[in-house]
């Protein structure tokens, strides 16, 4: 018996629907600490070992032939252009149209896309996808643990596997997940059964973390709800910064009995709905973090996180709030990286050893606070290639063009700045300019929850400092529009009531 053909690709894409630009073409060739663009065998070769989902999907040679389409990925941002998504897409349904004799479909996929023309990036995707293949051959997905899970999705997916960690240390695991569970159901031969539900309220960001409680709890259950009739159990929580119908939590269950796979669904979101009173946001104010960081006189690094800037949920990675109250805390410390390719290709000009009057970040001084004018030493430069090494990101080459570390004149400030966006959520990223995390007093990352991973092992404690950006972590401040009604902002929240304005844009 020749073994399954399984056509496989990748597009992924993390939308942030308040951020100030979009996500182009462009931005999926050159995606900073992703792997490129690629098509074929490059798509899958370049993936090999490396802690992505089709990495894993393929080197758990689950025992099929594989065949490969492409790999496309851009850092987190805004709406995916019309472009760029009909070009990706198309090209993915053209390759797979091409191919012969396809048993099965494997897409590494995000599962919080919005793009110019679709709220729900995913189940446009498996739309176009089912276009080709028909509406009986399998399709297995595999998802971000914050994907933005749609009714419709569930129901073009023949299985889904989701991160169970964040940090996503389990990225390449859950491809690998994909790939045993596709192979239960093409052995099974028959459809899987499968059940769907959405949780009734949003969860912050900064309380998801896998690290911490219900997080750690409630993604340990999983396996345990798989049993007699049920295959994989799976849950998300959600991206919040999505002002889509859709947004926040939902639970994907899939096998062989229909009582047993919605009885584990109901239990899993009795679960989240019996644990609101615990997601409790970390926050305090960036003056309040930088003072209470200086306070501490342990041995080891406070790492000071700057999580409405995050560029790993699609902010700029350019605000100046945390910079702001570092400078003026009279604080000791390192902040980076700061997306600012004109202060780096000012540094790369003057040369180390230079000192230059730069403005720093405020590219967007109605998201995240104006420029900030420093008189700065040009310390280190470099061109912002690297290999990542902590348990995240280890292994994956970083693009980041020009990068500088500077040192404002005057003070114990070091600023490290560089030319592509991308969330700090490995120490490789300071280390590979000469800023040894280790060595500072402070460390100021932008950086939601993924630097945990990296970050805390170092740490004498890790504080959330709350400043400006386009990744807004108190959900009852974020001005939805686009919500389905009664969902609630936040735990234990106000409902979401869309306004006359909003009733009448819809």
């Amino acid at each position: 018996m020749s073994a399954p053909r399984v056509a496989v690709a990748g597009f992924q894409h993390e939308t942030n629907t308040f951020a100030p630009f979009s996500t182009g073409w462009a931005q999926f060739q050159q995606p900073g600490a992703w792997p490129p663009f690629a098509t074929g065998e490059k798509a899958i070769e370049q993936v090999r070992g490396l802690n992505v989902p089709l990495g894993g999907f393929v080197d758990e040679d689950a025992g099929f032939d594989l065949v490969p389409l492409l790999y496309a990925a851009a850092e987190p941002g805004g709406y995916v252009t019309s472009e760029a998504f009909d070009h990706i897409t198309g090209e993915l349904c053209e390759r797979l149209a091409a191919a012969e004799d396809i048993d099965a479909v494997y897409l590494d996929l995000h599962g919080a896309m919005v793009t110019d023309d679709f709220e729900d990036g995913e189940g446009e995707i498996l739309a176009r996808v089912r276009g080709v293949v028909g509406p009986d051959l399998p399709i297995a997905v595999s998802l971000d643990l914050h994907g933005n899970q749609s009714p419709e999705f569930a129901r073009l997916a023949s299985c889904v596997t989701i991160y169970r960690t964040y940090p996503h240390i389990d990225m390449g695991a859950t491809g690998a997940r994909a790939a045993r569970l596709l192979a239960q159901l093409l052995e099974r031969g028959a459809p899987f059964v499968t059940a769907f539900r959405q949780l009734d309220y949003i969860i912050p960001i900064t309380a998801q973390s896998t690290r911490r409680q219900p997080g750690g709890r409630l993604y340990g259950m999983l396996d345990g709800l798989a049993g007699e009739g049920v295959n994989s159990v799976d849950f998300a929580f959600g991206f919040p910064p999505a002002d889509i119908h859709d947004c926040g939590a939902s639970v994907f269950v899939c096998g062989s009995d229909q009582g047993a796979v919605d009885a584990a669904a109901d239990a899993m979101l009795g679960a989240l709905q019996e644990a609101e009173d615990s997601f409790v946001s970390p926050l305090v104010t960036a003056g309040v973090a930088v003072r209470q960081a200086m306070m501490n006189n342990g041995p080891k690094p406070v790492i000071l996180a700057d999580p409405q800037d995050n560029p790993g949920a699609g902010a700029p990675g350019d605000s100046t709030g945390v910079l702001a109250a570092m400078l003026a805390g009279n604080a000791s410390g390192v902040i980076g990286m700061i997306w600012d390719a004109k202060t780096a290709e000012q540094a790369h000009t003057a040369g180390v050893g230079a000192v230059i009057d730069a403005q720093i970040g405020g590219m967007f001084p109605e998201i995240g606070g104006p420029a900030i004018a420093v008189r700065a030493r040009v310390e280190q430069l470099s061109d912002g290639q690297f290999t990542c090494t902590g348990p995240m990101f280890g292994g994956l080459k970083a693009h980041l063009g020009p990068c500088a570390r500077l040192i404002v004149q005057g003070t114990e400030v070091t600023i490290v700045v560089g030319s592509n966006r991308a969330q700090n959520a490995d120490q490789a990223i300071l280390r590979h300019i000469g800023a040894d995390p280790e060595a500072y007093k402070i460390v100021a990352v932008k950086s939601a929850i993924h630097f945990l991973a990296d970050y805390e092992p170092i740490a004498e404690e890790v504080i959330f400092a709350e400043s400006p950006g386009a990744n807004p972590c108190r959900i009852e401040s974020i001005p939805y529009s686009n919500l389905r009604p009664g969902v609630r902002l936040g735990p234990n929240g106000p409902e979401f009531t869309p306004t006359l304005k909003d009733q009448h844009d819809t």
